[in-house]
């Protein structure tokens, strides 16, 4: 038996070397995610446990320390490096600074001074060296890429009141892992005397010391702690390396995660390519196996032999898989490196391989394959020994029939997730809600396909009317011939295309919202913003403004952030009384905005049902009683909207500015003339950066976009496989109809139309998955949406029409691609040694 199969896998090379791939690509996916959640992992410790490296001891404000926004007092410093068993200390800080670019415009900016204890530097240098004056300076290595800085360049750099200093770059450098550098704001790091140009008050958030050879870590933490007194807490270096990984948290795993879900999804339809595939070889081997029987070979035997073709499969393409999943994390890596990466420092292309990621590819190759030739194997021990005395079949017997069983079994599956996509409906939480409905919805998507050989018959022979001519006829009948089969191979590309088009409909509606809240919130003509957090745009800037022609009023924004014994949290925004109700109107649910007052607040309605509160009521911040007036649903205002002289009263101490100014303009201004008088004044503050709506619109959609192409991408990998479905089943099915293909050759077809038939299938095959999948997708993103949308938060439901049309237009183009080659071949048999087929 053994030599049977062994003549039976060289014979069948070919067609299990083609269905080889779905499974390759599948396990390439689940092997490049394992090694890139490893790879992700190491690096991003190697950068956490960065700020760490060589540390004995490090000194922290105790959590409940007073004036803890003070930092740790300066002169700490002095005592630790006095202390017994110190080698060298330094205090570590960082403070903001505006760049000045190119253009003349500042955006946001960290330094640090240098540590004077080379050992206690958390950065590596790459180019140059560091800076030892006050106007030297280096930068990361990310930021002298994307601003195309080198050493010898001279950058300027925006302190405190807007004194701009000029620095010389003398190196480069690649940042740790910390807080700090996953802020996204650029890196710089100059002297200690560099940093007090720029920022002259110091802040102190940690010390770290390296001790004397012979002395022990707990030792220097015992003398440090004695030498500055309690109210501090004091680590180990070892100790530090635990608290600063414990940072890390699931980063990796969660993107391991995340991919590994896109994975199975290519590994479903990689198992159905491969069911579809053994189910028509065993029906072309129907009198070949009827043969094995006659000759004493028993059912057992005729069992392990398909499944040993699926072993033989499963561990060739887990060798290819695993090899090009090496190539899918490293192009993963570079991806998630351009996105900034999760860790924040230092990026570096790494393949790390385990045993389980070993185990894991070979064992999901094999098995997945196995189990999906379980079934057909079962088939093949069914073929009685009669069979081999009659003529080879079409295919199975009862391709026409659709199973009771498996008719009540899809009713049941399809009931378990309607009541799942209610239950989801209810849940008033937008996390629970999105998965339980998410997960129905998934199961609602097994019924649909095991209902597949009811529904395809149907669509094939709407679509069939559509079709002129002989060859096109003969395609629709031929797609219908089977329904089970032609419902196995559009099922792969329905399960991609639903995911695909549920995930756009979902964004897309998303982004329809997102751009009515800009149209709602601000119905402003422009926005002017700083572009560094603790440079606001001044009062005299705002006047400036308002003198601009055309310009009918300029709104200030304050955000305050205040305290009070009712609420949670108690920050609010100011306006100016004149522009609440014209330039900012929010919808309100109860109350009014108009005519707002000083000591006056209209309350977020959550907020205020939280807090116990009402119309009419009043709320304590920051010691001031407020007057609730309107309650809106509106989160984007913090706890609620006040006057601006409201929101001063609640500082501590007064703003130096605004991060926002709204510009509204005279009715019946040219806009682009008012932009250009607008610049005029933007161009005298190197922080102010105009915005208009449709700007806002533009960067939200280039998000959502962005978004959209990554998922895109990891479905793509299951589409493809759900395409090399398709030409699976067609290559096979050429060869199932040689005698078929040669008949009507000899009743006239053209090679060309005998082309065109091919084709005409492939894409009514894939038009047939695609278009199920894009009803379903947008059902279910109904569902999806109605599910995170709430009363403080409605979501608009929305089909971006043009992006699915994108999808099926690219459908039918791959469609085509996958029926070249079967279709090229079909059209080179011989018409005599195809007739001449048994």
């Amino acid at each position: 038996m053994w030599k049977t199969i062994l003549a039976g896998l060289r014979a069948r090379t070919a067609r299990l070397v083609l269905s080889s791939i779905a499974i390759a690509l599948g396990v390439a996916f689940v092997t490049g995610t394992l090694v890139l959640g490893d790879a992700v992992g190491e690096q991003t410790r190697d950068n956490f446990a960065r700020s760490a490296r060589n540390v004995d001891a490090a000194v922290h404000l105790a959590d409940n320390a007073p004036d803890r926004e003070k930092g740790i007092p300066a002169d700490f410093l002095q005592k630790i490096r006095g202390t017994s068993g110190v080698e060298g200390a330094d205090s570590r800080e960082f403070g903001s600074a505006a760049l000045i670019g190119g253009d003349g415009k500042a955006k946001q900016a960290l330094v640090q001074p240098l540590p004077t204890t080379e050992k206690l530097r958390d950065f590596n240098l790459k180019e140059g060296r560091f800076p030892a004056k006050a106007d030297e300076i280096a930068v990361d290595t990310k930021t002298a890429q994307i601003a195309k800085l080198k050493v010898g360049d001279t950058l300027k750099l925006l302190g405190e009141g807007e004194a701009e200093n000029s620095f010389t770059i003398v190196g480069s450098y690649q940042q740790g892992a910390s807080s700090l550098s996953m802020s996204g704001s650029d890196h710089l790091i100059v002297s200690p005397e560099g940093m007090r140009t720029l920022v002259p008050e110091q802040r102190i958030y940690e010390i770290v010391a390296v001790a004397k050879s012979g002395v022990s870590q707990q030792q220097l933490v015992d003398d440090i702690t004695k030498a500055i007194g309690p109210g501090y807490q004091v680590q180990t270096g070892e100790e530090l390396t635990k608290a600063t990984l414990a940072q890390v948290g699931d980063a990796a795993s969660e993107i391991k995660t995340f991919l590994l879900a896109f994975a199975a999804i290519s590994l479903i339809v990689a198992g159905m390519v491969i069911y579809n595939t053994f189910t028509i070889l065993v029906a072309q081997r129907t009198k070949e196996l009827a043969l094995l029987r006659c000759v004493g070979a028993e059912r057992g035997q005729v069992f392990r032999s398909v499944l040993a073709e699926a072993v033989f499969m499963g561990l060739a393409a887990s060798v290819l898989g695993f090899l090009g999943g090496l190539g899918v994390s490293a192009g993963l890596q570079a991806v998630i490196s351009n996105f900034g990466g999760p860790s924040g420092g230092e990026s570096e292309i790494r393949l790390p391989i385990s045993w389980v990621t070993i185990v894991a590819a070979f064992g999901v190759g094999v098995v997945v394959t196995v189990l999906s030739a379980v079934l057909p194997a079962r088939r093949a021990t069914q073929v009685a020994p009669v069979a081999a005395l009659r003529s080879q079949p079409d295919s199975s017997d009862d391709v026409a029939r659709t199973g009771k069983i498996r008719i009540v079994v899809a009713t049941v599956i399809a009931l378990l997730g309607g009541a799942g996509v209610y239950f989801g409906l209810q849940q008033q939480k937008e996390e629970p809600a999105l998965f339980i409905t998410g997960g129905a919805t998934m199961v609602l998507l097994l019924a649909v396909l095991l209902l597949g050989p009811l529904y395809v018959p149907l669509v094939n022979r709407l679509f069939g009317k559509a079709l002129r001519g002989v060859p096109a006829k003969l395609a629709s009948a031929n797609a219908g011939r089977n329904p089970k089969r032609t419902a196995a191979t559009t099922a792969a590309l329905m399960i991609g295309v639903t995911i695909v088009a549920m995930v756009t409909v979902v964004a897309g509606s998303g982004r329809e919202t997102m751009i009515k809240k800009v149209d709602e919130r601000f119905p402003t003509d422009y926005a002017v913003k700083s572009s560094v957090y603790d440079q606001p745009l001044t009062q005299k800037f705002a006047d400036e403004l308002a003198k601009v022609r055309n310009v009918s009023m300029v709104a200030p924004e304050l955000r305050a952030f205040g305290e009070s014994p009712k609420l949670e949290y108690a920050d609010v925004t100011g306006y100016p009384s004149e522009a609440l109700g014209s330039l900012v109107r929010p919808p309100l649910s109860e109350g009014t905005l108009t005519g707002l007052k000083d000591g006056e607040i209209v309350m977020r309605d959550k907020e205020a049902q939280k807090a116990g509160v009402t119309v009419g009521s009043t709320v304590p911040i920051s010691g001031k009683d407020f007057k609730v007036v309107g309650l809106i649903k509106d989160n984007s205002y913090g706890t609620g909207i006040v006057t601006l002289a409201s929101a001063q009263s609640i500082l501590k101490e007064p703003a130096k500015g605004y991060q926002n100014l709204l510009v509204k303009l005279a009715p019946g201004t040219d806009i682009a003339q008012a932009r250009t008088d607008l610049e005029r004044v933007i161009a005298t503050s190197p922080v102010a950066v105009l915005n208009s709506a449709a700007e806002t619109k533009a960067e939200l959609n280039g998000q959502i976009d962005q978004i959209l192409l990554f998922i895109w991408a990891l479905v793509g990998l299951a589409l493809i496989i759900a395409l090399f479905g398709i030409a699976n089943t067609l290559t096979l099915s050429v060869l199932e109809r040689t005698r078929e293909s040669a008949l009507l050759r000899a009743l006239g077809l053209t090679r060309g139309q005998l082309r065109q038939m091919l084709v005409v299938e492939s894409i009514l095959m894939a038009l047939i998955g695609a278009v199920v999948g894009v009803l379903l997708g947008a059902g279910f993103g109904w569902l999806l949406v109605e599910a995170i949308s709430n009363p403080e938060f409605p979501i608009s439901f929305a089909i971006p029409f043009g992006q699915i049309g994108v999808m099926l237009g690219l459908a039918v183009v791959a469609a085509i691609i996958a029926a070249a080659l079967p279709a090229r071949r079909a059209a080179r048999n011989s018409v005599v040694a195809g007739m001449a087929e048994a």
